[in-house]
Formats: structure tokens, C-alpha cells, sequence
């Protein structure tokens, strides 16, 4: 049986208004499908409206034109702050989710401690946010998505602030997340290296108006661990990666 589709984006328009009053035109016209299971990672320029299209596929935001469509997968986000309550404790901030659906606290606990168990966190579920390193935090944050069971996955630049071994322990970690539970993952990301490991699929934007310049199938193994990061294949997608990037930027306003 072939795979659905889990979200798409038919010919959306998004602006919004500047701190100086004026309209600013964020997407234009974008065309954007992922089917159900699959990994796509999400490049383009520092302003250029990736964070917006996440809230438009998560249904946080609605388009001026186009249409957005579901397949009916429950989303979830994660941020690049991870946003733990520092006043409760790694097991109380992952349950928070199933506290607020009126969860009862039995349930809410076991689903919470699996969640935390899932993401390798179980020895701190009783440390406070004060008490985790930002890897931890992370993973806290990851766990606090998982535990609603969600089946699309949205993560808007999460490990960003990260040292570089935190972060690619962190990638590592996410995708067997992903293969395990056979999650769809939409991946915002500034770090064309991250994109390329993590992802089958990376969508390249231009410059704000956004518009896709690229929406590209990687030519990587299923299977990936560091040593990827030094072979010529990989080297190869970034060289694809990177012009795509120079040329969206390089696109009048």
C-alpha cells in the first residue's frame, strides 16, 4: 500500500504587516507536498519566511490565497527554545501537554516517563530545567512533543544554538526518532550541512517574497552516521545545496 500524502501547500500567499506599518510579502506562491513517513528539511535566507509556511502546515496561521491542506496527521512543534517552565521538573513539563487535554494523572505520567525514556532522558525526568544542559533541554522539549503521539513532526531550528557535538548527537538522535515511529518531519534548518544529513528531501526558498528554487531528492543512504559527513557523495549534495541557496538569494525583491 502506497504512502498518503501528510500535508500540502497549493499556490499559498502569506504577508503580514512591519513594525513600520507597511506589507510585507513573506511567501509567494508556494507549491509544497510531503507523503506520510518521509523527512524533508526546509533552506532558504534568514527572513524568507520558513518559520511562516511551519505555522501554515501546523494550522497556526491561515494563507491569504492558496490552500493548505492536512491529511489529518496531529502535529506537533518544537522551537529553538526549548520553552520549559523552569518552576516544574523535566516529567511535569512533558506532561504538560496531556494535562491541558484533561488527562487524567496516572495516564499522563506513564505516557510522559515513555516519552522521556524515548528521547534518553529518564535518569533527569525529576531535574529542573535550571539543573539540564542545553542538550538536555532539548530533548526535554522533543520528549514534551512525542508525548501526544503526534504523527507530523514540525521543528523550527531546534539545535541552532547548540555546540556542534551536541548537535550532531542531536541529529542523530531525532532521525532514529523519525525511522522508529514513523513520524513525518518537516525540518527548519540555517545549516545546509544539518540538512543534507538529516533529510531525504530539502526544499530550498529563495528570498523573501519566498517562492521554492529547489525541491530536491538527496542521493544518500537510508542508513547514516558520522563518517557520512566526509564522503564525496555527501560533499556533492552540499555543492547542490549551496548554489541553490546563493541563487535564491540572489533573486531580486
Amino acid at each position: 500500500m502506497g504512502r498518503g500524502v501528510a500535508f500540502a501547500l497549493e499556490g499559498v500567499h502569506r504577508s503580514y504587516r512591519s513594525e513600520s506599518g507597511g506589507e510585507v510579502a513573506a511567501l509567494a506562491g508556494i507549491d509544497l507536498a510531503a507523503l506520510e513517513s518521509s523527512f524533508v528539511a526546509l533552506l532558504g535566507p534568514s527572513g524568507c519566511g520558513k518559520s511562516t509556511l511551519l505555522r501554515l502546515v501546523a494550522g497556526l496561521d491561515r494563507p491569504e490565497r492558496g490552500v493548505v491542506r492536512s491529511g489529518g496527521a496531529r502535529p506537533a512543534m518544537v522551537f529553538q527554545d526549548a520553552h520549559l517552565l523552569p518552576w516544574r521538573d523535566v516529567l511535569a513539563n512533558v506532561e504538560l501537554p496531556l494535562e491541558l487535554l484533561g488527562q487524567p494523572a496516572p495516564a499522563r505520567h506513564a505516557r510522559a516517563e515513555a516519552a522521556i525514556a524515548q528521547v534518553g532522558l529518564a535518569d533527569a525526568a525529576h531535574r529542573y530545567p535550571a539543573e539540564l544542559s542545553g542538550g538536555m533541554r532539548m530533548r526535554a522539549s522533543l520528549a514534551r512533543a512525542l508525548v501526544t503521539e503526534p504523527r507530523l513532526l514540525l521543528l523550527d531550528e531546534p539545535f541552532a544554538a547548540l555546540d556542534e557535538l551536541t548537535r550532531m548527537a542531536l541529529d542523530d538522535e531525532l532521525r532514529r526518532l523519525w525511522r522508529e515511529a514513523g513520524l513525518t518531519v518537516l525540518f527548519v534548518t540555517h545549516s545546509i550541512a544539518e540538512a543534507a544529513y538529516l533529510a531525504e528531501r530539502v526544499v530550498v526558498l529563495s528570498r523573501r517574497p519566498a517562492h521554492v528554487v529547489l525541491d530536491h531528492t538527496l542521493a544518500l543512504p537510508a542508513e547514516r552516521s558520522a563518517a557520512l559527513r566526509a564522503e564525496p557523495a555527501f560533499a556533492r549534495e552540499l555543492g547542490v545545496l549551496q548554489e541553490a541557496l546563493r541563487h535564491g538569494a540572489a533573486l531580486p525583491c
